[in-house]
């Protein structure tokens, strides 16, 4: 499990570093696993942030210790966040891959089905966007907002991966006049096919 410390950092240094850790949550009797992919970061000042609204009960999360959980929704489901150091900065889980074995793998294809309900999600289609990721996990907003991690239900854990090459880019989503353009957004270049499914329609730079 992460230490408390791991997320007292700049928003955009714990996007990075949360690449390759893998996110943890007890289903039932059965652990379901997921290695971050693509992570978005956002700042108080940031008019792309919820934070930058204001306080208010709902974004309390993003206003207490780094390591906090902030769960809202978006498109008709579950978006997964994680504060970071200072007020009002936080990071956004956007994609996640599968991690385990084939029984895992099933549960989670329950959790989260094909569209329509019409046959079997991928593998690689499970956790590609925020809530897809959320759905596939079973991660909900009254279970986890404002609450921290806890090694009996859901946590972060390393298991020694680090991206080789992060792509750096433009945030997804973001309205006209709200920051769109900041490049506060970071994908593991080895996983950058299994991300959010419009990646390739912005502009790309390598981070490292």
């Amino acid at each position: 499990m992460l230490p408390p410390d791991f997320f007292n950092c700049d928003a955009q240094e714990l996007a990075k570093k949360l690449l390759g850790k893998v996110l943890r949550v007890k289903h039932g009797r059965h652990w379901l696993s997921a290695q971050i992919i693509e992570t978005e970061a956002y700042y108080l000042e940031d008019k792309a942030s919820h934070a930058s609204l204001g306080f208010t009960e709902k974004r309390q999360a993003l206003f207490m210790p780094a390591g906090t959980i902030y769960m809202y929704y978006a498109r008709g489901g579950d978006s997964l966040n994680i504060s970071a150091e200072g007020d009002g900065n936080a990071v956004l889980i956007k994609s996640a891959y599968p991690f385990g074995d084939e029984a895992m793998l099933s549960i989670m294809q329950q959790l989260n089905p094909a569209a329509n309900q019409k046959g079997i999600r991928r593998r690689e289609k499970l956790c590609g966007g925020q809530t897809l990721l959320c759905k596939s996990l079973g991660l909900k907003v009254p279970d986890w907002n404002q609450k921290q991690f806890d090694p009996k239900r859901f946590y972060l854990a390393d298991f020694g991966y680090t991206p080789e090459n992060i792509i750096q880019t433009a945030r997804l989503g973001i309205p006209l006049g709200r920051d769109e353009h900041l490049p506060y957004r970071f994908i593991d270049a080895a996983y950058v096919k299994y991300c959010t499914k419009n990646y390739a329609n912005t502009t790309l730079k390598k981070e490292y």
